[in-house]
């Protein structure tokens, strides 16, 4: 497992094109990802009691979480296990030291990656995935509402966006990104999101181009840049009617994690 780095445009540029796992990949689809950003890293800054904190009085039914671009299950398994305090070895649900239940549907526009991660997964009763292009209303919704329904729920507990923004943003635009951030806003209570640094967009970019692709196509027009992390906590805060909750630190390549809460009800609406 590689070292993390400081700067991303050091991860990127120091692999030679064949070493570094599918391509330019360009909506972050790397069959590798976790090797270069180990899932260890995010999941130290997290509070092992961080359910039982953020949601005190539950009882009987589960938790209900949403992982949006959870690649090939890596680090889904990781928060699973660390949110409910599991051991590696301990693959049962009922050993939770937290003592909470948590159902986990997991999504990503990768088919491949989907299958893997479904393929490996300790945990298939609880722990779900499925193929999904989360920009695309008219798949999400009926999918979403779908999983939802089974535990007679209109919204998530808790939604994890760990470092898709850029991909979001570099694909979709800057009204694509604020789309992204306000539909992820609408299904949850709380939405933990790692955001990616400007710099890791500049080596995204350069990266496509010294692989002799066409740059992305909004990546020269973005009004929304510099500190990602302070623009995404402004859309939220102004535009999404959520509040910063906590800044749980940054991760040795430099992307912070960040929880924010619902200042209103969701109704997990189209």
């Amino acid at each position: 497992m590689a070292a993390p780095m400081s700067d991303c445009r050091k991860v990127l540029e120091s692999m030679e094109p064949s070493v570094l796992p599918g391509g330019a990949a360009p909506y972050g689809n790397f069959p590798d990802y976790a090797r270069f950003h180990p899932p260890e890293e995010r999941i130290r800054l997290l509070p092992t009691a961080l359910l039982s904190r953020l949601f005190p009085n539950q009882r009987g039914e589960p938790l209900l979480g949403l992982d949006v671009g959870c690649n090939s299950g890596e680090l889904s398994i990781a928060l699973y296990r660390h949110l409910l305090g599991l051991q590696d070895n301990r693959d049962s649900p009922e050993c939770s030291t937290a003592g909470m239940d948590l159902s986990l549907l997991c999504c990503d526009i990768d088919s491949e990656l989907i299958e893997r991660a479904k393929q490996r997964s300790p945990f298939p009763a609880s722990v779900s995935y499925v193929t999904l292009d989360i920009m695309d209303p008219n798949s999400r919704e009926p999918l979403l509402r779908s999983y939802l329904s089974k535990f007679g729920r209109s919204a998530f507990d808790i939604c994890f966006c760990m470092s898709v923004t850029m991909w979001i943003h570099l694909n979709h635009g800057d009204s694509g990104l604020v789309t992204f951030l306000s539909c992820l806003a609408s299904k949850c209570t709380y939405l933990l999101v790692e955001p990616q640094p400007w710099k890791c967009y500049r080596a995204a970019a350069r990266r496509l181009r010294k692989l002799g692709r066409n740059d992305f196509d909004h990546f020269r027009s973005l009004a929304i840049n510099g500190d990602m992390a302070e623009k995404i906590t402004k859309i939220l805060t102004k535009d999404c009617a959520m509040e910063l909750v906590c800044c749980f630190g940054s991760t040795n390549w430099d992307r912070s994690l960040l929880l924010f809460k619902s200042r209103q009800p969701n109704t997990c609406g189209d």
